[in-house]
């Protein structure tokens, strides 16, 4: 299930509400060009200021309009076990293939705290995928936890998102749980190293690139996967000026795929990321 590109798919809004002409265009895109999955509801997703009402609608829509043409893997993840155990249980029923699960947030759990964390998730019925990335959340997977998740039934797969090499390898080393890139720039040397594939922000504007990169890799085409990576590098970068999902809204609205609305706390991008983004998505022909 979790070989290949795998877009952690906005959330568009209009007027504080869901936007769901603008998110089933989105989706219809993302297939369309050529995805092997779609991540609704994580951070990308704007997880964090969708009630649970909506976090659950939200993954049922993606769930239908995909209609069994890729796999969705819902984020369910949270600082509080029991919010992410009833999140977990609400994407099964929705028809979700698997969990996206981020260790738990400002509360820093030991690493026993964490596995029983991912435990109890993993029990609510779908296959599990950890998500490591300590820049959001203060806290971090280390090797010997890894080992310890991979005991876990359900526990299948991580997103490395922590940018450490030497981490990741360990875990490829192991040879227990699938691992997906979790950072774009780092995908294709993370490729290089085993990785099965990647959940991505930029494949919201460029599904086709990423999967171009991927599919390089697979057939061993090491020199064209890298030239893709470099075509793409400078859009990656830019989308990362401001906070994430900031300006891959702010880019897919340049390009005519929705408004660009995000939820306070976060804004909309400033000027001067707006004109970076014009110039990268000229450069690459988006717009």
């Amino acid at each position: 299930m979790f070989d290949g590109v795998f877009t952690a798919i906005v959330t568009p809004f209009h007027q504080g509400e869901i936007d769901w002409e603008a998110l089933e265009r989105l989706i219809e895109f993302q297939i369309r060009e050529g995805v092997h999955g779609l991540v609704p509801c994580g951070t990308t997703g704007e997880s964090a200021t969708l009630s649970a009402e909506e976090h659950d609608k939200v993954v049922r829509f993606t769930v239908d309009r995909a209609a069994g043409r890729v796999p969705v893997v819902a984020g369910t993840g949270s600082n509080s076990t029991t919010e992410a155990v009833e999140r977990t249980r609400a994407a099964r029923e929705c028809g979700a293939d698997a969990a996206l699960v981020i260790t738990p947030y400002y509360n820093k759990p030991t690493p026993k705290g964490m596995v029983r964390h991912f435990r109890a998730v993993a029990e609510a019925g779908l296959p599990v995928v950890a998500y490591n990335v300590p820049s959001r959340t203060a806290v971090s997977l280390d090797a010997a936890t890894y080992r310890h998740l991979a005991e876990i039934p359900g526990v299948v797969a991580c997103k490395e998102a922590s940018g450490d090499f030497a981490l990741a390898e360990a875990v490829l080393s192991e040879g227990k749980l699938q691992l997906l890139s979790g950072e774009d720039s780092l995908t294709f040397p993370l490729f290089c190293l085993g990785a099965s594939g990647v959940v991505s922000v930029i494949s919201n504007v460029m599904p086709r690139a990423m999967v171009d990169l991927f599919d390089y890799v697979q057939e061993g085409q090491l020199p064209a996967a890298r030239e893709e990576h470099r075509r793409m590098l400078p859009v990656m970068r830019a989308l990362f000026t401001e906070t994430n999902p900031i300006p891959v809204k702010a880019a897919l609205a340049e390009m005519g795929l929705m408004r660009d609305e995000l939820r306070l706390p976060l804004v909309a991008a400033g000027d001067k990321t707006k004109t970076r983004l014009r110039k990268v998505l000229k450069e690459v022909a988006l717009v």
